[in-house]
């Protein structure tokens, strides 16, 4: 059974940073895309980042361009999400998911991380 587990998450302050990780576990992936996804109380789950397992190919969401990187390291079947500058807007579910396009075409998700940045 294939299954994604994020840890990391936590409380920070504004300005502060995290580091999130995803690790797959049930296959190997060498294919398709890993991506980070948020949902904030009260509003809809919405893309983060993501980036490709074969190329290394990033992509991110504008409000993620400046100060989140995402990485991965094939050997260990993880992704990392480093979360710097955080910002109280920032605070919401974070979760993982396994997809076969950049943003779309998601097959399994984690059970996601809460990260609280307070002001």
């Amino acid at each position: 059974q294939v299954q994604l587990v994020e840890s990391g998450g936590g409380l920070v302050q504004a300005g502060g940073s995290l580091r999130l990780s995803c690790a797959a576990s049930g296959r190997t992936f060498s294919s398709g895309y890993m991506g980070w996804y948020r949902q904030a109380p009260g509003k809809e789950r919405e893309f983060v980042a993501s980036i490709a397992w074969a190329t290394g190919y990033k992509y991110y969401a504008d409000s993620a361009k400046a100060r989140f990187t995402i990485s991965r390291d094939n050997a260990k079947n993880t992704v990392y999400l480093q979360m710097n500058s955080l910002k109280p807007e920032d605070t919401a579910v974070y979760y993982c998911a396994a997809s076969i396009g950049p943003k779309s075409g998601i097959s399994i998700w984690g059970q996601g991380t809460q990260v609280t940045v307070s002001s």
